[in-house]
């Protein structure tokens, strides 16, 4: 499994990536390869909010469905447009491929999530 460094993630394998007031946010590879071939994602509309561990999305493979999670609470800026024509390019790379830009409302949120490292180690107490 891959694990980008410089990156937060969530128990429930996502991930963001902070740029000042700014974030991305997708899932994480372990994520993607649970799920197989992914096939349909559901974003959500620019301007929608969102609290924390809230449900924003949805990801479909052959295999099954799952909700995508928001790691902290935001307001939502950007979608990545490219997910909805072509749902696989969370295969081909989780971490590349974004799912939602979003504007952090609360940045002391960000400390409840893991890094890169604690991430590892839940990785390898999941297996």
């Amino acid at each position: 499994m891959k694990v980008m460094k410089d990156l937060y993630y969530t128990k429930d394998h996502e991930w963001i990536k902070v740029e000042g007031d700014l974030a991305y946010v997708g899932i994480a590879d372990y994520a993607q390869s649970s799920l197989g071939d992914i096939v349909y994602v559901e974003l959500p509309e620019v301007d929608d909010e969102f609290e924390k561990e809230e449900a924003f999305g949805a990801v479909e493979s052959v295999k099954a469905a799952s909700d995508v999670f928001m790691p902290v609470g935001g307001k939502v800026v950007e979608v990545n447009e490219e997910l909805i024509d072509d749902p696989a390019l969370l295969n081909a790379d989780p971490y590349e491929n974004w799912m939602i830009k979003i504007e952090i409302a609360d940045k002391a949120e960000l400390d409840e999530l893991m890094t890169s490292e604690e991430y590892e180690k839940f990785l390898a107490e999941e297996e």
